[in-house]
């Protein structure tokens, strides 16, 4: 083989990888927004999300695009991981359309209308209205010409004596049907996979092996498998950046095709004859039979359409036990316990997405984990009065990063906001995005008022000043009333509004409020009564002040998300 012709075989491979390229991503733009509307509102169940995942990639042509934009959604929150798994395992099967348009190319000569492809396309390009559509069949026709410049280069090799023969006799060492020479073909598969960033590309190489016979349909069925878990690989790389939920969607992704090809291996052989029966290939024609280079034609259909029916099956097989899978991806990808330390946008780290609705979303639900951490806060609090020496350190160091963070995170969620008011917005969501300015401002006031409580109690322990028993029973009961307020915010900020009882939140405020009265009367004649020192009772009354801050900021972000005025 000729230099020229190796580059001439690796030029066409470059040509139908930036077909396949440039024909997704041109429908990806025509799409638009409703890509990721589709994706964030039509997977209420694993069905729907199944043929949502299906469709979106039947659409844009790359199952990798859809997994990306899933797993790039369950980082946003927009997505659960439940919807995440069904939408690709829909992926899966809407990816099988591209097996098909290689399989055409192969069937049929399609060279002469690659030129016309061109031609349009170049008209509507400059027409700019339909560039989008230019750019498409633009795309359409690198595929074809990359296709058909490697179908010809291939038989070209395989018509050169020496080539043939070399290459032969490279697959005749693995031709026996042994366990070791089928692993051999499904390693060579995912490494080709993964080395070159596309399916497609080692889909059009493998059935230029088979279509000229150097390659036994058995071995072309290996790599056909192998494919599929390499595609995974992106995902998972793509991931390892992302917060544990993506991460647990791509491995997921990676997990539903490696079950897949080990349960199609038990029954390889009658799923083989299954569709070379479909197919009308026969399997038992060798070199050398009759009718061997008409049967080789098909070959090409069969991986097709074994393609698809191993996908199909797998999907149909698996999407009965998304549950389990839910369960098997977060057993083996744990939540680390430093995470919640770190701080990092969970929600809206991706930027702004094209539709502000879905922003405002994103926003929300980052609102939501900022709730949750000040109350974790606030709890870190608690325990602090019961802590000693290293212990209480290295609890008070926590809670000062976490003050840190809360501090951060009202910054850029409220510049997040910003950004989404300079788009156009109908007058709710203007109005939305006001009162998500004042919760978050609030949800700050709720860290900080954290931090004091923090800052007291650590006076009393610099100081030496041991609270007494009852104190200490008054200090926790005040806890206990900041903490159910602290919970019912978060209930009422995770639930409908329509289904949440401001008259609780109100109670609960009332109860913090007459409980800090009867505290400071309290703690007045204990003072004179000297049951403690006056130092010990202004940080005892310090603290306790400070819950009933904490108390009125809990009610201000109520009232911002329900709509009610200041106080």
């Amino acid at each position: 083989m000729t230099i020229w012709v190796l580059f001439k075989l690796l030029g066409s491979l470059a040509l139908l990888m930036f077909g396949m390229k440039s024909m997704s991503e041109s429908l990806q733009k025509m799409a638009g927004s409703q890509l990721r509307h589709v994706l964030g509102t039509m997977t209420h169940n694993r069905f729907t999300g199944m043929l949502t995942g299906m469709f979106v990639t039947a659409a844009v042509q790359s199952s990798t695009a859809t997994t990306l934009m899933t797993v790039s959604f369950v980082n946003a929150g927009l997505l659960t991981l439940v919807q995440a798994i069904s939408v690709i395992m829909g992926a899966h099967i809407g990816t099988t359309v591209t097996a098909w348009i290689m399989s055409l190319g192969f069937s049929f000569d399609i060279a002469n209308f690659v030129y016309i492809a061109f031609f349009i396309g170049i008209l509507l390009i400059y027409m700019k209205k339909r560039r989008l559509i230019g750019d498409f069949l633009f795309g359409v026709a690198f595929l074809f010409l990359g296709l058909t410049t490697l179908k010809e280069t291939g038989f070209s090799i395989v018509e050169n004596p020496e080539t043939s023969q070399a290459i032969s006799a490279f697959f005749a060492h693995f031709s026996a049907p042994t366990f070791w020479n089928s692993l051999f073909f499904l390693l060579m598969g995912t490494i080709l996979t993964l080395c070159v960033q596309s399916s497609a590309a080692i889909m059009a190489i493998t059935m230029i092996l088979c279509s000229t016979g150097v390659l036994e349909i058995n071995q072309g069925i290996m790599l056909v498998l192998g494919e599929n878990i390499g595609t995974t690989i992106t995902s998972n790389i793509v991931a390892l950046s992302a917060n544990t939920q993506a991460r647990r969607a791509a491995f997921a992704h990676m997990s539903i095709n490696v079950l897949g090809v080990l349960w199609v291996l038990v029954v390889l052989q009658p799923f083989l004859k299954f569709v070379c029966h479909i197919v009308g290939f026969d399997l038992d024609i060798t070199s050398g039979d009759p009718g061997y280079a008409e049967n080789l034609t098909k070959i090409s259909v069969v991986l097709a359409t074994f393609h698809s029916a191993f996908n199909i099956s797998n999907t149909f097989l698996l999407i009965w036990f998304v549950p389990f899978i839910e369960k098997f991806v977060c057993s083996v990808i744990k939540a680390k316990a430093e995470e919640e330390d770190e701080f990092r946008l969970q929600f809206i780290s991706g930027g702004l997405l094209e539709t502000p609705e879905l922003s405002l979303l994103e926003a929300e639900k980052e609102i939501r984990n900022f709730a949750k951490r000040v109350q974790r806060m606030f709890s870190f609090c608690r325990e602090l009065i019961d802590l000693k020496d290293d212990s209480f350190a290295k609890m008070y160091s926590r809670i000062e990063k976490y003050e840190s963070i809360s501090d951060n995170m009202e910054l850029q969620i409220g510049r997040y906001l910003n950004q989404i008011s300079d788009a156009h917005l109908s007058p709710e969501s203007k109005g939305k995005i006001r009162a998500m300015l004042r919760e978050i401002s609030e949800l700050e006031s709720i860290g900080d008022s954290c931090y004091n409580l923090a800052r007291a109690i650590n006076r009393g322990k610099v100081g030496k000043e041991a609270f007494t028993e009852e104190q200490l029973q008054h200090l926790l009961q005040m806890f206990t009333l900041n903490d159910e307020a602290l919970t019912l915010m978060n209930q009422m900020l995770n639930g409908r509004k329509a289904d949440f009882d401001t008259n609780k939140s109100y109670n609960i405020e009332h109860e913090i409020n007459n409980y800090r009265d009867q505290l400071k009367s309290q703690n007045i004649n204990d003072i004179d009564n000297h049951q403690y020192d006056y130092t010990l009772g202004t940080i005892y009354m310090d603290i306790i002040n400070e819950c009933e801050k904490l108390g009125d900021y809990v009610m201000n972000v109520v009232e911002a998300r329900m709509g009610s005025k200041h106080r």
